[in-house]
């Protein structure tokens, strides 16, 4: 399917949901109560979601919601992230957004405070604001080939000096059923927009339906099966692999909805829930870090090829230690600091691929320990275990 075909399947499909519900669209998801009292049943009526990627939100953080619709998750996570945080919402369904705007100071009077905005765009080309072009056009039509090239300068100008959504910007990226809805020649670009609008150390929350085969060409051309959520599905393995290709890192399934939502050709279409990080990257510097993995594996390997044995203080540069020492790692390695600090100048770059060697216990302890120093009791009154 064309991406024009499968926008426009998708846009006149929910532009039809906006103004009256189709049950077909939703998956069935249990939310907090409590966040929803303040939200106008409309908006709740209206909401075609599969997950709730809202309850990993935390107080404080900017959430970036892309495919808003009528600003549920958005106004869930407005709650969440309280009056020091900020909630943005991106759907290209003007009807979508004309509910969601006329609902947000409703919401906003009734918890105190509005820290959410709306935007009109592309989720897979979010430095573009559509509004913004839509009013271009209607003051500048493209006639002829010198205005196309004004506009194009236009679009150019918005992408390198005022993007809708500026780099590393967001502290977590939530969606909720509607990435599959994006052409398929698009999605790595959307795994890759998503990665961009992060800051270092964010994560993006996914709740999307998964297949758990690859969906043949033909559903695919099926314009109803593709905007009702279906065909335009990611088999799983593939869901998350995109995105590793995209930088993320720590990526798992958070959620799995065990029975399927639909079967449409012997094919199984569940709702799944992924969280992948961001992290910062750099060179590798050794600063004689070490880490050990706990168990309960024998060994393990992470997204960048590093593999840790069990039990083995393991050689890492700074990146990785600092990586592995912050969640969703750090429950299961073991940070361990040398005793002697040593400085940025005098890091050395180190190469830390495949399995990793161990550092001994004597460097992380710098080589000066020679004296016999006696622990507080941990054995009780007796001297000896």
């Amino acid at each position: 399917m064309s991406a024009f075909n499968t926008e426009s399947a998708v846009r006149q499909r929910y532009s039809t949901a906006a103004e009256s519900r189709e049950p077909e669209l939703c998956c069935p998801v249990d939310y907090d109560a409590r966040y929803l009292k303040v939200i106008p049943q409309e908006v709740i009526d209206r909401d075609y979601g599969c997950g709730d990627p809202s309850k990993h939100v935390r107080p404080g953080e900017t959430v970036l919601d892309l495919g808003c619709g009528g600003g549920k998750i958005c106004f869930i996570a407005s709650q969440v992230v309280g009056p020091s945080g900020r909630v943005i919402g991106v759907d290209m369904n003007d009807e979508m957004l004309a509910l969601a705007r006329r609902s947000q100071s409703e919401v906003a009077s009734q918890i105190g405070y509005d820290n959410v905005a709306f935007c009109k765009g592309k989720i897979q080309d979010m430095q573009i604001d559509r509004e913004r072009v839509d009013a271009y056009l209607r003051e500048h039509p493209v006639s002829c080939d010198a205005s196309l090239v004004r506009f194009e300068a236009f679009l150019e100008q918005m992408r390198s000096v005022e993007p809708m959504i500026t780099d590393d910007s967001i502290d977590v990226v939530v969606s909720n059923c509607v990435l599959n809805l994006v052409d398929a020649s698009q999605k790595a670009q959307l795994f890759h927009e998503i990665f961009r609008v992060l800051r270092p150390g964010g994560r993006a929350v996914i709740s999307d339906i998964v297949s758990d085969e690859p969906v043949p060409e033909r559903m695919q051309q099926d314009p109803e099966l593709w905007s009702g959520c279906i065909s335009g599905a990611l088999q799983e393995k593939a869901f998350l692999d995109a995105f590793v290709e995209a930088g993320f890192q720590a990526v798992r399934m958070a959620d799995y909805q065990r029975e399927p939502w639909r079967v449409v050709e012997g094919i199984e279409f569940r709702s799944a829930t992924v969280i992948a990080s961001k992290f910062p990257a750099g060179p590798c510097l050794d600063h004689h870090e070490a880490v050990v993995y706990r168990g309960p594996y024998a060994s393990v390997s992470d997204d960048e090829g590093h593999t840790f044995i069990r039990g083995v203080r393991s050689v890492v540069c700074r990146r990785s230690f600092l990586k592995l020492s912050q969640e969703p790692y750090a429950q299961d390695f073991i940070a361990i600091e040398p005793l002697s600090e040593v400085p940025a100048e005098q890091a050395k770059p180190i190469c830390c691929e495949g399995e990793l060697p161990a550092r001994p216990p004597k460097v992380t302890k710098g080589g000066r320990v020679s004296m016999t120093v006696i622990g507080d009791e941990c054995c009780g009154d007796s001297e000896c275990c």
